[in-house]
C-alpha cells in the first residue's frame, strides 16, 4: 500500500516537472512514507526525520513532507516532535504537497510527456480496515474501509496499460472485503472479471486477503480467468486457536486448514503465501509449536515472519503484557525461518528442468529478472532488451528464494 501510495506521489510530481534525484541533500522535496506496523520500523522513520534537520537548517526552502501510517488525525504532537516538517499527510492524501510543489514548479504541467510506466503497477481498490486485529495499528490509522468504484479503478488500469503496465497488483489491507461499502455491492471476483476484460493486460494479481473473507466465489474466478494468477496471499498469524482468538482474527486453525485445502481443489498448481507473527502476549511453547506443525503440514511456497511487537493504541498493548523475551522472540523466528527454507527448498526444487512464464520486470547485475505466474522470482541472462516481455524460461537451478534459468523464447 505505501508503495502504491509512493508511486502516486512521484508520478503527480513528475507531472509537475519534478524528477527524482540521488541524495536528499539535492532535493527541493523529501518525501518520507512512513510505516508503523512494527516499532522498528517507526524507529526507522524517527531515525531518518532526525536525519534531515541539519539539511533543513541549511536550507529552509527544502520541503520535507510525511505521510503514511505514522501520521493519524492528530497531527499536532507530530508537529510538536518536528517543527521543520512543513507537510504532514494523511496516507493517500496528495492535494497539500501537489499545491506547494505546483507553486514552485520547475516547468509547466503541460509541457510534461506522458510518463512511462512499469511492466508490474500497483492499484490500490480498498483502504482501510474494518477487522481490528488486536495487535494491529492500519485500522486506527488508515480508517474505516472504503472501496473505489469499479468504473474508477477500471479506468486507471487502462490509463497504466496504455502507458506500458502489463501486470497489476490489485491492493487492500483487506482487499477480499472489496466492495461491500459501494452501492452495488460488487464483489472483488466481479472486479477481476471486468480488468480480465482489458487488451493489452496479461497479468493480475490481489493482495493481502483475510481468511475469514475469503469465499468460494473468489477462488473459482482464480480459477476460472485467465489473467488472474494462480496465487493468494492468505495471513495465516499463528497456529494456535488460543492465540488467534486473542489476536481478534475471527477463524480457528482447522477454518483456516478447510479453506487452504479448499483453494488447492479449486485451484490446481497454485501458490500460497501466508504472514506468521511469534511471541505474541502468552505464546506458549506448546501454542508456538501449533504454528510449527502448520507450517509444516500447509507447506506455503512463501513465509512472511515476523516477532510481535506493541504497538501503542492498539488493544494488544492495553490488554496484554509484552512478556515473551526478545531472546525467545528470535528463537521462534530463527525456527520458522529454517522450517520454511527447507519447505521452499524442496517445492522449488519441482520446477528444476520445466519451462516457465516469465514477465520480466527488470535488470540486476546484469540479469534480467521476473516471476511467474505463481510469484516465482526467475532470472535469466540474455542480450536483447526483455524488459515488458513475457518470455519462456527453462529452469536450470533452484534455491529457496529463486530460480535461475536459460531464456527459451519471447511470448
Amino acid at each position: 500500500m505505501n508503495k502504491a501510495d509512493s508511486d502516486e506521489l512521484a508520478t503527480g510530481l513528475q507531472r509537475l516537472g519534478y524528477r527524482f534525484v540521488s541524495s536528499v541533500e539535492d532535493a527541493d522535496i523529501v518525501i518520507i512514507n512512513s510505516c508503523v506496523v512494527r516499532q522498528s520500523a517507526e524507529n526507522s522513520v524517527i531515525s531518518k526525520l532526525n536525519s534531515l534537520l541539519p539539511l533543513k537548517d541549511r536550507n529552509p526552502d527544502k520541503v520535507v513532507a510525511l505521510t503514511g501510517c505514522m501520521v493519524d488525525q492528530d497531527t499536532a504532537e507530530l508537529k510538536r516532535r518536528f517543527p521543520y516538517v512543513d507537510l504532514f499527510l494523511k496516507p493517500g492524501e496528495s492535494a497539500a504537497l501537489m499545491e506547494l510543489a505546483g507553486v514552485r514548479s520547475p516547468e509547466p504541467a503541460q509541457n510534461i510527456a506522458p510518463l512511462p510506466t512499469p511492466p508490474s503497477s500497483f492499484v490500490t481498490i480498498i483502504e482501510g480496515c474494518d477487522n481490528f486485529c488486536s495487535y494491529c495499528i492500519v485500522p486506527y490509522r488508515r480508517g474505516k474501509e472504503k472501496s473505489r468504484p469499479v468504473t474508477e479503478v477500471f479506468t486507471q488500469v487502462e490509463s497504466l496499460v496504455e502507458r506500458g503496465t502489463r501486470e497489476v497488483t490489485l491492493l487492500g489491507q483487506n482487499v477480499d472485503s472489496y466492495g461491500h461499502d459501494l452501492p452495488d455491492r460488487p464483489s472483488l471476483a466481479d472486479l477481476l472479471m471486468e480488468l480480465n476484460s482489458i487488451a493489452g493486460l496479461v497479468r493480475i494479481r490481489f493482495l493481502t486477503s483475510h481468511p475469514k473473507d475469503m469465499n468460494e466465489e473468489l477462488i473459482q474466478a482464480v480459477a476460472s480467468l485467465d489473467k488472474v494468477c494462480e496465487y493468494f496471499s492468505l495471513p495465516v498469524q499463528a497456529g494456535d486457536d488460543g492465540v488467534l482468538q486473542a489476536m481478534g482474527r475471527g477463524y480457528t486453525v482447522q477454518q483456516y486448514r478447510d479453506l487452504v485445502e479448499k483453494i488447492h481443489t479449486i485451484v490446481p498448481g497454485v501458490a500460497i503465501s501466508t504472514d506468521v507473527i511469534v511471541g505474541f502476549p502468552g505464546e506458549t511453547e506448546k501454542q508456538f509449536q501449533g504454528t510449527l506443525d502448520l507450517l509444516s503440514a500447509t507447506r506455503f511456497d512463501t513465509v512472511h515472519v515476523a516477532a510481535y511487537s506493541p504497538r501503542p493504541g492498539t488493544l494488544a498493548s492495553r490488554e496484554f503484557e509484552d512478556d515473551i523475551p526478545l531472546f525467545e522472540k528470535r528463537r521462534r523466528l530463527h525456527q520458522v525461518e529454517e522450517l520454511q527454507k527447507a519447505v521452499a527448498s524442496e517445492i522449488n526444487a519441482r520446477l528444476l528442468g520445466q519451462t516457465v512464464e516469465i514477465l520480466v520486470e527488470g535488470e540486476k547485475k546484469k540479469r534480467w529478472w521476473g516471476r511467474t505466474r505463481t510469484g516465482k522470482l526467475v532470472f535469466f541472462d540474455n542480450d536483447a532488451d526483455r524488459l515488458g516481455q513475457l518470455v519462456e524460461v527453462e529452469i536450470e537451478k533452484t534455491s529457496p528464494w529463486s530460480l535461475q534459468g536459460v531464456f527459451k523464447q519471447a511470448l
